[in-house]
């Protein structure tokens, strides 16, 4: 008798060693918040990367007076890199401030710091072949783009805002199906969201076989010359002059 409650008891004890509580079921079947987003490409990674650029920025502006009513270009390294906004759209006051390397959920993250306090009548906005090229999604490009374009409307509602299309760069040429689909999602988005237009520039930018000009880009086959950014110029302006 005796042996047999003591095998019993051995039993009963391993059972409840070995069995996880609830709460431990539970954490094991849902990953915890942030490996949840690593897997998609989690942003921002380092959400003080920028910030130096971020001050240089606001630098800027104690020394040169803003007036209301301009024109923000904000985004990655293909708006930091035009350097010619001046001569491109003449008469037009144009804020440059474009951060390379950032994705789309950096310019919704400082738009408090470069792009609200100019009140601007129009914001040009390019990015999200960084946030492709890092695992993020093409819903995740519409999203963060949806958010930014809503905190931007809600701040000055008159303001219109300008999505240039994720441009076709040779030296991404494997994540072109996730670029068309998130211009294809941004696009849609667009045509139903008040003040928001979809500014293709992808499509000049491919040759007669729908690849990537190669003419358009610099040597690194990622960011463009003149020709690239002659083709930008056309498109926006196209949309500044009918604001």
């Amino acid at each position: 008798m005796r042996r047999c409650l003591l095998v019993c008891f051995v039993l009963a004890l391993s059972a409840c060693v070995g069995a996880p509580t609830r709460s431990a079921e539970a954490a094991a079947a849902t990953p915890s918040a942030p490996a949840a987003l690593a897997a998609e490409g989690a942003a921002p990674r380092d959400p003080d990367k920028w910030e130096a650029d971020i001050r240089a920025f606001e630098a800027e502006d104690a020394r040169v007076r803003r007036r209301p009513g301009g024109v923000v270009f904000v985004g990655s390294s293909s708006i930091r890199y035009w350097t010619s906004l001046d001569q491109d759209f003449p008469g037009v006051a144009s804020i440059n401030r474009g951060f390379g390397g950032s994705r789309v959920y950096d310019s919704l993250r400082y738009a408090e710091r470069i792009v609200l306090p100019y009140r601007p009548r129009a914001v040009v906005f390019y990015a999200g072949d960084n946030d492709l090229s890092e695992g993020r999604s093409p819903q995740q490009v519409r999203d963060d783009f949806a958010a930014f374009a809503q905190r931007v409307r809600q701040a000055e509602p008159q303001a219109r805002i300008g999505f240039v299309s994720i441009k076709p760069s040779p030296s991404r040429a494997a994540l072109l199906p996730q670029v068309r689909a998130a211009n294809a999602l941004v696009r849609d988005y667009a045509e139903r969201a008040d003040g928001v237009d979809y500014l293709d520039v992808y499509t000049p930018m491919l040759d007669g076989e729908g690849a990537p000009r190669e003419t358009l880009f610099l040597q690194d086959r990622l960011h463009m010359n003149g020709d690239g950014y002659a083709i930008w110029k056309h498109v926006v302006g196209a949309w500044l002059g009918a604001l």
